[in-house]
């Protein structure tokens, strides 16, 4: 037996204040829906006054959902409490027989949650909404086994994609333990090895800056296909391109540090610089390791240009060695990228058995 009924039937607000001071790790909520540590200045600051949030409690914030179109949500799993802001709305699931926390929160992470919601903020000047609009939303709640096995369904792809992940980072700091045993620990650039030498970026590699993307959509469709790269990754879809072809990106305004790596038709938007060399693998640790502050000087906006960039100084090794490394890290990052492809085809199947809970 399946019921469609209001969400507020299911939950209730918590509002239990951390007066005690015992509590101290501070959370906020992201767009992600996840709790992250919080980077807030405290010094000075009544924690008291803070809500204090339990294992399978929520918390969220109402007050730009309008504007984000996302509501920034999640659900408490660590066994330890933490607080958040009083800005913040705490609340529980009334009785876990009848809805499982973690069926509800994957109920709010679907895209059509997000869109409805929206709907109510529209009325609201600065985009937000109010608790009791969030309690009137629609739930469509199956029996406890069914949801018992949609949410093992959805662990499991959870799972296997942390998995990955974690596959991945170690092959990452394979690749990085590699570059820093052959080009880094005990080479002194002051007395460098016989034919190695010191030089530019631009010496072994081609630094272009994007171009403006004036046919950009957020969401990817049979027109809008090809993924635009901005300074911090994917910024959204285009229905052109202006690379095919490997290459890697930095930042070029605004954020600055990031480095991308791509091998497939792509739009590059104007606030990156496109990095593309013989030496790829070479040059994308490089990247990863230069100082980009050293590199702005100081000033006023945070702005490297391609100049900038190929006149970064760096170690040259001999042919030999590069092609060594090349051909050891391409077969690192050949799994790296074969598992990135796991994760996306994996959630995929996520994103669509989120759609199919409310059928």
């Amino acid at each position: 037996m399946t019921t469609d009924k209001r969400l507020g039937d299911y939950i209730r607000e918590v509002n239990v204040r951390n007066s005690d001071l015992k509590i101290t790790n501070l959370l906020g909520v992201n767009l992600s829906k996840q709790f992250f540590p919080s980077i807030a200045n405290i010094i000075g600051t009544d924690l008291s006054k803070y809500k204090v949030v339990h294992k399978n409690q929520f918390g969220c914030k109402f007050m730009s959902v309008g504007r984000d179109g996302i509501l920034p949500i999640s659900i408490m799993k660590d066994d330890e409490p933490a607080i958040i802001s009083s800005a913040y709305y705490v609340f529980e699931v009334k009785d876990e027989n009848v809805l499982l926390p973690d069926y509800l929160m994957m109920w709010l992470c679907r895209p059509e949650f997000d869109r409805q919601l929206a709907f109510y903020a529209g009325a609201d000047v600065r985009g937000g909404v109010n608790y009791d609009d969030f309690c009137e939303m629609p739930i469509f709640v199956p029996t406890i086994d069914r949801q018992r096995e949609i949410v093992s369904e959805y662990e499991t792809l959870s799972n296997r994609i942390r998995l990955n992940e974690q596959m991945i980072a170690n092959l990452e700091e394979t690749a990085q333990a590699l570059y820093r045993k052959m080009f880094v620990d005990g080479v002194d650039k002051e007395n460098l090895p016989e034919e190695w030498r010191m030089g530019k970026l631009g010496d072994i590699a081609e630094v272009n800056s994007g171009k403006t993307c004036v046919d950009k959509s957020d969401i990817k469709d049979e027109l809008y296909q090809y993924p635009v790269a901005g300074a911090s990754g994917i910024i959204g879809f285009s229905s052109t391109y202006n690379y095919d072809e490997k290459l890697m990106t930095t930042g070029r305004v605004g954020t600055l540090g990031v480095v991308n790596r791509y091998s497939q038709q792509m739009y590059m938007a104007d606030n990156v610089l496109v990095v593309r060399s013989k030496y790829y693998e070479y040059c994308y640790q490089i990247l990863t390791s230069l100082d980009y502050s050293e590199i702005t000087k100081g000033g006023v906006q945070s702005l490297i240009t391609q100049t900038d960039l190929k006149e970064s100084t760096i170690v040259i090794p001999p042919k030999d060695l590069l092609d060594s490394f090349e051909q050891q890290s391409s077969s690192i990052y050949s799994l790296v990228e074969t598992k990135n492809q796991e994760n996306s085809k994996l959630t995929e199947l996520q994103s669509l058995l989120l759609a199919r809970m409310g059928k």
